[in-house]
This record gives structure tokens, sequence and C-alpha cells, in this order.
């Protein structure tokens, strides 16, 4: 597949499905998150942590693949500047970023790997769960475009998800157990609206069918030491360190499960780089 082919999936896939509301304020792409109770307190610390990497305040935030917006604490990273530029290659994402930001956004139709701004013209910068649907020749190319786009003395955030995660590859005969023993207990459920909702939100795994989703490509922190290091200063601390099918197989409010998330939290905290380079999603700081 080239990429010409490659960006057309994907915005084909948010345009027809997964920018596409299947309840109130959650599209399809939630199950791709863990929305359930239990969870709720993690995943928004998790979401807040970009903000202590940008500058509190400046004119232009530009968020690279912005999709919707569609969390509150997306919104949050750009409360201390004057404009957000939403940048993204579907219309129906940022249509839906217009609803929620009004006169405070500034919407751009456009690939990532290939920004229409002139250099220095961005006082912060985020790019979340973006880069990994090009392929590793544009993430190359993305990264050194978002340190061009910036101003001098400032940051980009840029949060993706590894290859194989060290930890999560551990983790995997346990989460497969969990998942067996929580089917053979709830049976088996067809994906429709209604599973949807209880997968985001409940942690209900719909079956397994043949992927629906759009073309991914990831890498590893060996990929940016080589590719990334020799010309660009970053540092990888956590974002957070499991992934959702983790989350749903292991995590459950009968068996502790905040108590667990709040010590992960801890943990993820003291040793931020040991877990953004061994969890699944490392949150990547660029300084320009």
């Amino acid at each position: 597949m080239d990429n010409k082919d490659v960006k057309q999936q994907v915005r084909s896939f948010y345009d027809q499905v997964g920018w596409k509301m299947v309840g109130d304020g959650i599209y399809q792409n939630a199950r791709y998150e863990d929305l359930r109770p239990v969870s709720r307190e993690y995943i928004h610390r998790c979401h807040l942590r970009v903000n202590r990497h940008l500058k509190p305040s400046g004119n232009l935030l530009l968020d690279a693949g912005s999709g919707p917006v569609q969390y509150p604490e997306y919104l949050t990273y750009s409360d201390g500047y004057q404009h957000r530029v939403c940048l993204d290659i579907s219309i129906l994402a940022l249509k839906e970023a217009r609803n929620r930001l009004g006169d405070h956004g500034l919407f751009v139709v456009a690939d990532v790997a290939n920004l229409p701004f002139k250099p220095e013209v961005f006082d912060g910068l985020v790019s979340l769960h973006t880069l990994h649907h090009l392929p590793l020749p544009d993430q190359k190319k993305a990264y050194f475009d978002f340190l061009r786009v910036l101003k001098p003395d400032c940051t980009a955030v840029v949060v993706n998800g590894w290859t194989d995660s060290p930890l999560m590859r551990l983790a995997r005969p346990f989460v497969r157990f969990m998942e067996w023993f929580g089917k053979t207990l709830s049976g088996q459920h067809g994906e429709d609206k209604e599973t949807v909702l209880k997968s985001a939100c409940f942690g209900v795994e719909p079956p397994r069918k043949e992927p629906t989703g759009t073309f991914i490509k990831k890498f590893s922190p060996e990929w940016m030491k080589t590719e990334i290091a020799p010309q660009a200063r970053y540092e990888i601390f956590c974002w957070r360190s499991v992934n959702v099918r983790y989350l749903r197989a292991i995590v459950h409010a009968v068996f502790g499960g905040k108590i667990y998330l709040k010590m992960l939290y801890r943990m993820e905290e003291w040793f931020p780089r040991f877990f953004g380079e061994k969890g699944q999603y490392p949150l990547i700081v660029l300084y320009k």
C-alpha cells in the first residue's frame, strides 16, 4: 500500500466510522479507550500529563491530528493560548472539533507529514495517537516538521504507541486468560452500537472479527534513537504504561481496580522514563 492509499484509507475510516457518534458524546472510536468508572481517574490523570510539558500560555497551539478533541482533558492543553489550531485529514473530525472549541479554534484540513505552515509560528504543539497512522518514513518527516513550525525554546508533545511494549508482552498470557474467563462468564455479544458502548464504558469485549480499523504502523525506542536522536533533542516520559486491552481484562472494581490503578500511576510518576520506554504509550517531548 503506497502513501496515497494509506492516507485515503485513514481519511475514509475516520469520516465514515471513527468519528461517528454512537452515544451521548461517545464516538465509534471509543472502542480504543477504556471509559469505565473504575479506570476513569487513572485515564483522566494520564491525559493531563501532557500539560506539564507545554508552555502554560502563548498565541498559537497546534493540535496535529486533532480529531474532534473528544476528551475534556484535551481541551485544557490550550487553556492559556489565544487560539488552538486543529489540523486533521478528516473533515468530520474538524466539524466536531469546531462544535467543541468555537471561536477558540482554527481548523485546517491537511496531512500531518506535510504541515502547510511557515517556520516558527507555534508556541506549542500536541499530537496524540496520530503518527502511528503514517508509514515510518512519513513519521520521521512529521517529527522534523513539528520542530520546523515551533518557535525557539518551545516544545512539542507527541503521544504514540510502541510496536511491542516489553511490559505488555509480559502481561499477555494473563490478559488472555482473563479475557477467556470474562467471556466464559458473560457470553458473546453482537458488535452493534450497544456493544461499542459496553466495550468502552463497562469493559465488555466484542467478539473478534476481521480488522475494521485503519492503517497503523508503530515504532520503537530504538527507531527513535536511530532516526530522530542524531538531529533533534527529545526526552521520553510515560503517558500511560498499559493499553486498553490490559485495562479491560485485568482491572475491575470488584478486585480493587481503583486502588491498583492509583498504585500504578504513582509508579509511573516515580519512574517516568522506565515506564515511558517499557510501557505501551510514551510521551515524547521534542525541544526546539
